[in-house]
This record gives C-alpha cells, sequence and structure tokens, in this order.
C-alpha cells in the first residue's frame, strides 16, 4: 500500500511520465489549457465514456467502469472493460482509447496496467492482457502486463505520489514535446530563467551540504 494523500487520479501517471512539471501544474495548482489535441483526445473518451453494459454470448462490455486501488492510491475510470468468459469465470481485458498514434515512451501502458491492478484488487481475479486503442490507426494493440510494466506501474504511482505530497511544481525544462503541450503558455519552457530555476530546484531536493 502507498502511504501519502488521498486517491489520485490513474490519468495523472501518464502526466507524470510525459512531464512532472506539466503533471504538477494540472494536479497541484489546477491549471488547464485545452488545445486540438486534447480537444480530439476529450471527443474520443466522451464517446467510450457513455455508461453502458453489453453481452455478447461468452463476451460482456462495460464502459465508463469505477475502478480503485488501495494498494497504488489511485482511482479512475476505465473507457472500456471487456469480460471473456473462460469457463464459469468472466476475466477482465481493458480497452484504454488514445487519440494520436503509440506512443515511443510507455506512458500509456502504465495507465492501461494500473487499470488491470485495480480490476485485480476490486475483483480478486488475475487481468493478464489488455489493449490500447489509436484513434489514428483505428486499431487496437494488445499488451501483456508482464513483471516489468507491473514493477514500473508501481514506482510510476509512488513518484506520483511523492510530487503530490512535496508540493513542489518542477521547474521548466525545454524538451522536443513542448510544442505540442498544452500548457505551453502556462509553463513557458522557454523563459530566460529556467536554468537558474532548475538549479535552485535541484539544490532544494538535496538539501543543507
Amino acid at each position: 500500500m502507498i502511504n501519502g494523500p488521498d486517491s489520485l487520479p490513474i490519468s495523472a501517471l501518464a502526466h507524470l511520465l510525459f512531464c512532472p512539471r506539466r503533471c504538477a501544474l494540472i494536479h497541484l495548482e489546477q491549471a488547464w489549457t485545452e488545445n486540438v489535441f486534447t480537444a480530439e483526445g476529450r471527443l474520443l473518451h466522451e464517446r467510450a465514456d457513455k455508461t453502458r453494459l453489453e453481452k455478447r454470448g461468452d463476451l460482456k462490455i462495460a464502459s465508463a467502469l469505477l475502478l480503485s486501488s488501495t494498494r497504488l492510491g489511485l482511482h479512475g475510470r476505465a473507457d472500456v472493460v471487456e469480460f471473456h468468459r473462460e469457463g464459469a469465470l468472466w476475466r477482465p481485458f481493458p480497452v484504454e482509447y488514445k487519440r494520436g498514434r503509440p506512443r515511443k515512451d510507455l506512458a500509456d501502458h502504465v495507465q492501461l496496467c494500473a487499470q488491470a491492478i485495480c480490476l485485480e484488487e476490486m475483483l480478486t481475479i488475475d487481468v493478464p492482457r489488455g489493449a490500447l486503442f489509436h484513434g489514428k490507426r483505428r486499431r487496437r494493440a494488445e499488451v501483456a502486463f508482464d513483471d516489468a510494466l507491473r514493477e514500473k506501474t508501481r514506482k510510476t504511482a509512488e513518484a506520483l505520489h511523492d510530487l503530490i505530497r512535496n508540493g513542489v511544481t518542477p521547474p521548466p525544462v525545454v524538451a522536443d514535446h513542448c510544442e505540442s503541450c498544452s500548457l505551453n503558455e502556462t509553463c513557458l519552457p522557454g523563459s530566460a530563467d529556467s536554468p537558474k530555476r532548475a538549479s535552485r530546484y535541484l539544490d532544494g531536493l538535496r538539501g543543507p551540504v
């Protein structure tokens, strides 16, 4: 179990892996600005978030399913969870919808794995796989929740709780993804004193010499 503040959103894991400063701006300072990328993502999720439950033979499909994990200190809502019949069991298979193409990092995989861990804790059943559906490709890719991904998910959840518990927004750092970030004008990654602020932030983490 993670010791820290109250339960945090699963989506914050992806924010943290994308950029710790963006994560802090959203979840510590409640800053949010929408751009074309976030608007497309929101519309895609709204279509998936219409609550419904369907059954098709050996398949049940639940959308907008509420999730939580005491162990990770996380909560959220799954876009879609398919339940596949395996004898007397209905095994969950979470599906997360993303607007763009597959990312080079593992942020989306971690977010999906966290959903699986929530389902395992809530339903006491193993969830070995899920899928990411990418809007640009119009198809989904299966994700295996192996030990390495589960460990990365656990460590990311710990880092998220540490960030929120410390209550300190990291300084801006210029990166390739800055131009596409909806918080670019709020973050000001190219501001003249960014290196100084970064130095002060790191000095604060090190503590007194």
